[in-house]
């Protein structure tokens, strides 16, 4: 997940941890990466992508996973933002998997930058998962 996409190898995403159903990952502060040259501030994206990479893991990671399907695909990402990055920090975001039905994940999410009860963002989000069986709607 870190190092599968573009995107993740580009802003320089890093796998820290998983167990099941639990994901985190960091992105390094770096000066290419500022969204406001005045403050030093990241840019959002970075958090976002930050953010959507943690949950997507936390899906491949829970329990029953693989029985359900191979792949992820987000379908929602509800991101609060709370504060502004401290420049030159390291952006963590932690991701919960509590829910994994047939064909969907649903994930919460934490990013911060060094101290989990002072978020930067939260994320709620839900995942398809490709591959799964399909349901009738009949």
């Amino acid at each position: 997940m870190a190092e599968g996409t573009p995107q993740a190898a580009a802003i320089g995403i890093r796998f820290v941890s998983a167990e099941p159903g639990v994901a985190v990952m960091d992105v390094p502060y770096r000066k290419d990466l500022v969204g406001d040259p005045l403050t030093g501030v990241l840019a959002g994206g970075v958090v976002t992508t930050l953010l959507d990479h943690a949950c997507g893991l936390a899906i491949v990671t829970a329990p029953g996973f693989a029985a359900n399907a191979g792949r992820t695909a987000t379908l929602d990402l509800r991101i609060d933002y709370m504060r502004a990055a401290e420049p030159g920090r390291t952006i963590t975001a932690r991701a919960h998997c509590y829910r994994l039905t047939r064909s969907i994940g649903f994930v919460r999410a934490t990013a911060h930058d060094g101290d989990l009860d002072d978020p930067i963002a939260t994320a709620q989000a839900a995942f398809a998962l490709i591959g799964a069986p399909a349901v009738s709607m009949g």
